[in-house]
């Protein structure tokens, strides 16, 4: 045999012994509700492609956050651990710009992926670091990145200036209040279309986090909304959930484009629940807390933790799928890992558990308990075991209980009558929660004490 015959017939071999590893995208939407999206039930604002989208593939009613502030819950998603574990358990802004920067050696699922041969970028907000810190996105397994580094500078979407990876560029003819010539949101989604063509004969992972429809709401065309008789906020939200749908459209068809549908998982999220009190402007015309669920971000009630969440992998994960199944942030990273074949390192830490049987059509994990805190004012806590939820508003605060299966509302609190239940509570969150200098278990006192003595 030919020495060309032989070496094509090794190729092909090696083909078949070495299928391609999947790509992986996750859309991070800042604020992105449930009740923001038609397939959820949402009948004012038009989302056309993740409607398509759920149809496609599978619905999520309960898929939590990592918590319901922007970093915490961005930081679950990257490292695979909950808020009692993760170094990053509220937004702490840094001075100039930035946030509390991810600590050296943290593993992220970027850098575990990289590590293993994808090809990885972030594109939109990062909010974990800037770029002369540990915390830097090119630090944590990031090859590429555009867009905004710190959130503050992300409530514009006509800013004065973006990054592309580490270099700042300035946008002429903005004035970063709401006004300009450049509509952000655009030059991140040609830079998500641009990579994904590079890498079509490669694996890649995207992480896309999307700053729509994050206030401040600002727009570049209100579209369909334009004439609607709501208030200039309400027909800005509706436009802009309407325009990350688009966006999310046009990747997908890119990826038809480039022949990688069937060998893409896509998923997709908000960073949080409802971000609107229900008589809020915003929150009372489009009923953003679907399924009449209590409480909104910077709680941890149902309302504030269930986000929305779909899966899309034609082939691989079910079509037309709803699924009532718990699962978290926290469990991306090793659905992740698994899906590339990856070994985890004896160093890696996460409380996260493989979705990647789940995602395919079967059950969901089985786990001792899903928990949540948050340190943005008073330390709040949070845990769920089975279809048993206790909240506590405090570290002095009284436990409260919820039967989610019979009220998903919360509206009864059952702790008087199971006492037994809050003391598995309290078990939870002593165990869940490890003590970090940055993260003391603080009073609404004590955190407002604190607040005046940084000033």
């Amino acid at each position: 045999m030919k020495a060309a015959s032989l070496a094509l017939l090794l190729l092909a071999t090696l083909a078949i012994a070495e299928p391609r590893k999947p790509n992986i995208v996750f859309i991070l939407s800042d604020d992105l509700a449930q009740g923001d999206i038609g397939c959820y039930g949402q009948k004012l604002i038009q989302t056309p492609n993740l409607d398509r989208m759920a149809k496609e593939g599978t619905r999520f009613t309960q898929g939590y956050c990592g918590t319901t502030v922007c970093a915490p819950s961005r930081t679950s998603l990257m490292l695979g651990q909950h808020t009692g574990h993760s170094p990053v358990r509220a937004n702490r802004e840094i001075k100039p710009e930035g946030q509390l920067p991810l600590p050296a050696g943290t593993v992220t699922v970027a850098k575990l992926l990289k590590e293993n041969g994808y090809a990885t970028a972030c594109m939109g907000k990062w909010g974990m670091g800037m770029f002369d810190t540990t915390g830097s996105p090119l630090k944590n397994g990031f090859d590429h990145f555009f867009g905004y580094n710190c959130q503050r500078h992300a409530h514009s979407y006509f800013p004065t200036y973006l990054y592309r990876d580490d270099q700042r560029f300035e946008l002429p003819g903005n004035t970063g209040k709401g006004v300009g010539k450049t509509y952000a949101q655009e030059l991140i989604q040609q830079d998500v279309e641009g990579w994904v063509r590079a890498q079509k004969d490669k694996p890649f992972f995207l992480y896309y986090a999307i700053t729509l429809p994050h206030g401040t709401h600002e727009i570049d065309d209100l579209g369909a909304y334009k004439d609607k008789p709501w208030t200039p906020t309400q027909k800005a939200y509706a436009a802009q959930v309407t325009r990350l749908d688009a966006d999310v459209g046009r990747l997908f068809a890119l990826l038809k484009e480039l022949g990688l549908d069937e060998h893409t998982l896509v998923m997709t999220a908000g960073d949080n629940g409802s971000s609107f009190s229900p008589d809020s402007e915003v929150g009372k015309l489009f009923d953003q807390a679907s399924n009449g669920l209590r409480g909104y971000k910077r709680g941890l009630y149902e309302g504030a933790l269930r986000q929305a969440a779909l899966a899309r992998w034609p082939g691989k994960v079910p079509a037309g799928r709803v699924s009532d199944d718990p699962w978290a942030f926290w469990d991306f990273l090793p659905t992740a890992v698994e899906l590339a074949g990856v070994k985890t390192p004896p160093e890696l830490k996460t409380d996260g558990l493989s979705l990647v049987s789940f995602l395919q059509g079967g059950p969901a994990p089985k786990r001792e308990y899903f928990y949540w805190e948050l340190h943005e004012a008073q330390s709040l806590q949070a845990a769920r075991w089975g279809e048993w939820k206790a909240v506590r508003n405090g570290p002095q605060a009284k436990v409260e209980l919820y039967d989610l299966k019979a009220d998903a509302a919360e509206r009864h609190d059952l702790a008087a009558a199971h006492p037994e239940l809050v003391a598995k509570a309290l078990a939870i969150f002593k165990e869940a929660h490890v003590d970090d200098p940055n993260w003391p278990m603080r009073s609404q006192k004590e955190a407002t004490a604190a607040k005046k003595a940084k000033r």
